[in-house]
């Protein structure tokens, strides 16, 4: 096969795949192509709030707050719009600031959450993308931003790269070295309140390319501190940025580190896994190294590794779970992600664990992968807490 009906065969089946997934993806979600949040019940409501299902129920028959969906069984159904608007009703008579809104207050500096790992399949976006999630639901004000060219965490946000950037939109127009934009061109409102995302997609290969370039004509400056300097434009609109970033130690991810005051490394309990993430931390200390000594500031609040992926039932497994227990202590989460398949089936039609149906699934499964999602983001969103004081 030449080159040419080697690279004729690759453009088929890219645009023959794209064209499938956008089809998939209008049928879906017609008739706008748009994905939307689903309605929660009372209960879930409930829970997400920190109050008692009876307690919402009187909040309706008083008629404070907003009026939730009610079904012919007599079901009342909350929409995320609505459990924020029931936030802000709730904090008003709290008994003490920040029940109900956690977010940042007077002195609080934004939290910027680099989700990072170089090997494929450690969890990472499935990770970024729940605990994104998970801080709007419970009321932090977050920014999601891919960084990884192959733009998972884009796609299970209902942004299809080949289709709707096109014209740019991603980190890259705001961090280019020629005429960058305001980063805030680039945010897109989710259809999760409190949740914005920056999408990405092949063109952030651009920065990798582009900065030797520019080092090797002058142009760079401090290169690594072009995120953080773009993240500094919109710093009062959020409480917590999560970046999900790129499998690979390169310009993206040195930036990204720059740019980070808390950094969680995935870590799928195997032992190939472990292996390449002794090589993954080395490198990251070099790099680290190598920007500290350019002038960066490179302290950060906290650093902690996160179990993905993770079979209570499998032996070697707990194994290698002791040995990174033994050896890193307190920095492994004591919350692992389960491997479930109410989370990969999810997947399959581009949405998290808090966007399908539980009735999707066995009622056991979708609550043990459930409890374990939540286990592990509160865990880090107490690290948030900590980090300013509370």
């Amino acid at each position: 096969m030449s080159h040419e009906e080697l690279n004729s065969v690759i453009r088929q089946h890219s645009e023959l795949l794209a064209a499938q997934l956008h089809s998939q993806r209008t049928s879906m979600f017609p008739p706008d192509a748009a994905k939307v949040m689903r309605k929660f019940t009372s209960g879930e409501a409930a829970t997400l709030l920190g109050v008692n299902d009876s307690y919402l129920r009187k909040l309706h028959l008083e008629g404070k707050g907003p009026t939730p969906e009610t079904t012919p069984g007599s079901r009342r159904l909350y929409s995320a719009e609505d459990v924020r608007a029931l936030r802000v009703l709730l904090e008003k008579t709290a008994r003490k600031p920040g029940d109900y809104l956690p977010g940042r207050r007077a002195g609080d500096h934004l939290q910027v959450i680099g989700v990072m790992n170089f090997k494929g399949g450690s969890g990472k976006t499935t990770s970024s993308a729940h605990l994104a999630q998970r801080l709007a639901l419970t009321g932090y004000r977050v920014l999601a931003i891919d960084l990884d060219p192959q733009a998972s965490m884009t796609a299970l946000h209902g942004v299809q790269p080949e289709f709707d950037l096109v014209d740019g939109g991603t980190l890259y127009d705001a961090i280019r070295y020629d005429n960058p934009v305001p980063i805030a061109q680039v945010i897109r409102k989710t259809y999760i309140p409190d949740l914005d995302l920056i999408p990405g997609n092949l063109e952030l290969m651009e920065f990798e390319h582009e900065t030797p370039r520019a080092l090797a004509q002058g142009n760079a400056g401090l290169f690594f501190f072009r995120v953080k300097e773009a993240l500094a434009q919109v710093d009062a609109n959020y409480d917590v940025v999560v970046i999900d970033c790129p499998p690979q130690l390169g310009f993206l991810t040195m930036s990204a580190l720059s740019a980070a005051t808390g950094v969680l490394v995935t870590i799928h309990p195997e032992m190939l896994d472990v292996m390449s993430m002794s090589q993954f931390l080395r490198m990251t200390a070099d790099l680290m190294d190598v920007i500290a000594e350019s002038g960066a500031d490179m302290t950060h609040d906290w650093m902690r590794y996160l179990l993905t992926r993770y079979e209570p039932t499998d032996a070697p497994q707990n194994r290698i779970v002791a040995f990174l227990r033994t050896m890193y202590g307190d920095r492994v989460l004591n919350a692992p992600m389960l491997k479930s398949t109410a989370i990969s089936d999810a997947g399959l039609t581009k949405q998290t664990l808090y966007e399908v149906e539980r009735s999707a699934f066995t009622r056991t499964t979708y609550d043990r992968a459930l409890e374990s999602v939540n286990a592990v983001n509160d865990e880090i969103a107490q690290l948030i807490q900590k980090t300013w004081g509370r």
